[in-house]
């Protein structure tokens, strides 16, 4: 009897165990991953909802250090060193912590990302680095709490925090130019044309050398040849903006009829606008 009571306890034991209810999380988890320029940022937080609630100035107090979502801590991670308000925050991850005010936030990068909420004991030695984010009134309200990496250009983007109907945000600065440039001089002592022509369109579309991206774009279409119609195109482009028209012109019909040979409607019809463009300016 003993040994039956024993065997339906550990039966017992095991489906209570095994049979675990699964229900939504009242903040479910979200999770940003983002390219900005040549830098990896990802973000991980949860995200609580106002559910009828005021929430800066009552839920969330001003001037009081909130742990920035829910549950675990909001966690950011970039995969290089980037500059926040003029202050360098080295590469790694940091849980997020924010002082909300009525007109701006102290948002806060915290070494310690394994705490729930905001830590029993804070150690000043574990801030990496304080910023100010300013804040905007929306016309509208968010009901769920969202982190966004917004207005994202090659060196730039902007953290963005948002509920209810405040939007706070912090503009963070990566290292792409230097990155970018550093890989440009060591691919030059042996490069490709590819490798010519990714170097021409940086430099092109970053306004950073002219001179330099239409001797890399002459490099590229040299050693592609006409049926490379894309470097051609650049090629062009660059030529227009250094003034050079009638070259430009001329670079842009080689590229066109390279792009009707292989059946590339978009290119054709962008060379057909540029040539139309450039012979009106002329």
């Amino acid at each position: 009897m003993k040994k039956l009571l024993a065997i339906a306890f550990i039966f017992c034991l095991t489906f209570s165990v095994g049979a675990q209810i699964q229900t939504p999380q009242p903040s479910p988890f979200g999770k940003i991953e983002q390219k900005v320029g040549l830098t990896d940022v990802s973000v991980e937080y949860s995200r609580p909802a106002m559910r009828g609630r005021t929430i800066f100035g009552d839920l969330v107090p001003y001037g009081e250090v909130w742990r920035t979502g829910a549950n675990a801590n909001t966690k950011i991670s970039f995969s290089d060193n980037v500059k926040i308000n003029g202050k360098e925050l080295k590469k790694g991850s940091y849980a997020i912590y924010t002082k909300p005010g009525k007109e701006s936030w102290e948002v806060i990068f915290y070494s310690s990302t394994d705490n729930w909420g905001v830590p029993q004991e804070w150690d000043e030695s574990k801030v990496a680095l304080t910023a100010t984010a300013k804040t905007m009134e929306m016309p509208m309200e968010m009901e769920s709490f969202t982190i966004l990496v917004d207005n994202i250009d090659h060196s730039s983007a902007d953290l963005n925090f948002i509920w209810e109907n405040t939007i706070a945000m912090l503009e963070f600065v990566v290292p792409t130019d230097e990155k970018a440039s550093a890989s440009i001089e060591r691919v030059m002592t042996g490069p490709s044309a590819n490798d010519y022509f990714a170097a021409a369109s940086y430099y092109h579309e970053t306004g950073k050398d002219l001179d330099k991206a239409y001797q890399w774009v002459n490099k590229a279409t040299e050693m592609a040849g006409d049926q490379a119609f894309w470097m051609l195109r650049r090629k062009s482009l660059i030529e227009a903006d250094m003034g050079k028209k009638e070259d430009a012109i001329a670079t842009a019909k080689r590229s066109l009829a390279s792009a009707e040979k292989a059946n590339n409607a978009d290119y054709v019809k962008m060379n057909k606008e540029s040539i139309a463009e450039w012979e009106g300016s002329k």
